[in-house]
């Protein structure tokens, strides 16, 4: 066999069900050893970067790695920004890009860039095969780099005359990574300093999510923490479902990249003395929001030792597998007195207030969207947002009691994702509804992947809010300068497009349509598009947003 049949081999060996991306002259080898493969799906794009969008949230659902692939050049430039969106956001994703041969790699040459060298700043690690007999090596290594923890992007790049050489090395034997036990005494120590905490708050990041996905019940151990400690709790965006939103010590989620916005909406939080961050990660939100005083004392429990920040530098650090560490907490920390607050007491003072309206004009209230969102979906199902106003809306108002259900990109925040994004969740959970909750402004970007969908079978739902703006970005110039610019576009009639790709599509025209409307898109067997007009003048008040439920009454639709 030849070195593109054994890289394939080495895929297969991994556990690798689908590959993404775009063939090209330099990937012709792989795509043909691909091709025969028996166990690999090859699910061709219309973008090199949906393919990468594709990879990261596939990674970043299942905890296996998702695989991209692109050919030299423009295929491997255009992978780069959903590469980098793995990498920030903590999703395991393997790219693989094809090559000029290495007689010319050293010059001046036609589509020749170095992709390795570009690919290293975005990337735990990037390399080029230079030995055919080295594959299985680079491919294992890739693959352990892209999941341990933190997991993100690596890089392997195949050039074509090595890709062709003749091999006989079998594949390494995959052998998992497993995370020992915290040490005893931090474990005493953070106990310690919890107990003697006068208003001590938890603050959950993505990476109890991770752990969960790896088969590791981190979500269980943390809610039996924070139930048995009675700490009152709040999430980052992208930890939605760690926490049960309903339960009594439940806080709104943190995640607003504005000086205090989030601190408004979560006092606990702001006057927090000790902060316990579990699985939390600074590119989810930045602790110079959290801790602008440098005051609190911060007790980090991950499975790697925190980053160092002038605003997270931890009095104790608790690093092991995650699970067995908020165990042992759970039976070291002594409980709490008890809030006095019911559940429903504690859900009601984060709900909008009743009768609030559900349209302004032709246009949909954010609140009134994520409720009937919200009750069109089952608990498990998926939705993956994309990035814009709607993704601060999903994430502070859209509850959800299961983990791994919404996806939101805030690590690299990538526009464009939540489309591609939504097909490779699919793929992962064929059994579940999927939702690509997506502004005008960001599907766009990657509209072109309706063709994929339509074309692999993929019954997801597109919701796209129709405003005709960049929305966060005009709110935020409103608050700079007084008035917005280099914001506003047009729009195709989203509903003849969709169609024009052999997609249902809706156009919701009142709040009353809205909810049978999705209910209609969502039991379609192939794939769908609603079109949702969307109250942009909202996005002046996101900031002051409060979880919950907007009830839906007559009056108000």
């Amino acid at each position: 066999m030849n070195a593109a049949e054994l890289l394939v081999r080495c895929l297969e060996s991994e556990g690798v069900r689908h590959v993404f991306g775009i063939p090209g002259e330099e990937t012709l080898a792989l795509n043909d050893a691909l091709d025969r493969s028996e166990r690999i799906r090859f699910v061709l794009t219309r973008h090199e970067q949906a393919a990468a969008f594709m990879a990261d949230v596939y990674g970043r659902l299942s905890s296996y790695p998702g695989v991209c692939l692109a050919t030299l050049g423009p295929g491997a430039t255009n992978l780069l920004t959903g590469v980098a969106d793995a990498q920030l956001d903590r999703a395991p994703l393997v790219a693989i890009t094809g090559q000029a041969g290495l007689e010319r790699v050293h010059k001046e040459s036609h589509q020749y860039v170095d992709v390795v060298g570009m690919f290293r700043p975005v990337t735990k690690w990037s390399t080029r095969v230079t030995v055919a007999d080295s594959v299985p090596e680079i491919v294992r290594k890739a693959f352990r780099l892209a999941r341990i923890e933190k997991p993100g992007a690596t890089h392997v790049e195949l050039p074509e005359d090595v890709a062709a050489e003749e091999v006989d090395t079998p594949p390494l034997e995959v052998r998992r990574t497993s995370y020992p036990m915290a040490q005893e005494e931090t474990l005493a120590k953070a106990a310690e300093l919890v107990d003697a905490a006068a208003r001590p708050v938890i603050l959950v990041g993505n990476g109890v999510l991770r752990r969960q996905a790896t088969g590791r019940p981190a979500v269980e151990a943390l809610r039996r923490f924070a139930g048995r400690s009675r700490i009152p709790a709040t999430h980052t965006y992208m930890a939605k479902g760690a926490l049960d939103p309903r339960g009594p010590r439940s806080l709104p989620p943190v995640g607003l990249q504005r000086p205090g916005a989030d601190l408004e909406n979560v006092p606990a939080l702001a006057e927090a003395d000790v902060v316990v961050a579990i699985g939390y990660d600074l590119v989810e939100w930045a602790p110079v929001l959290w801790n602008p005083k440098r005051d609190k004392i911060v007790v980090h429990v991950d499975t790697t030792a925190a980053e160092l920040d002038g605003h997270y530098h931890p009095s104790v650090e608790v690093v092991g597998d995650l699970h067995l560490s908020l165990e042992a907490l759970a039976g070291l920390v002594a409980p709490r007195a008890s809030s006095g607050r019911s559940p429903l007491d504690a859900a009601a003072s984060y709900r909008p207030p009743a009768g609030a309206p559900a349209r302004s004009g032709d246009a949909l209230a954010p609140e009134f969207v994520l409720a009937s969102l919200r009750d069109a979906l089952a608990p498990e199902d998926v939705v993956v947002s994309d990035v814009g106003a709607h993704k601060v809306w999903l994430s502070r108002l859209f509850p959800t009691e299961r983990p791994n259900t919404v996806v939101v990109s805030n690590g690299l925040a990538s526009m464009g994702i939540a489309l591609p994004g939504a097909i490779a969740a699919k793929l992962v959970h064929p059994d579940r509804r999927v939702v690509a909750f997506t502004g005008d402004g960001g599907f766009l970007m990657n509209v072109q992947e309706l063709e994929t969908a339509k074309r692999i079978g993929a019954a997801i739902c597109v919701v796209v809010l129709v405003d005709g703006r960049l929305g966060v970005i005009e709110a935020n110039q409103r608050r700079a300068y007084g008035r917005t610019f280099g914001t506003e576009f047009t729009n195709p009639d989203l509903v003849d497009l969709s169609r024009a790709f052999g997609i249902a599509g809706y156009a919701v025209e009142s709040a009353t349509d809205l909810l049978p409307t999705l209910r209609r898109a969502l039991d379609l067997a192939g794939p769908s598009l609603v079109a949702v007009p969307w109250d942009h003048e909202a996005s002046d008040r996101i900031a002051t947003a409060r979880a919950g439920r907007l009830p839906v009454t007559p009056e108000s639709a």
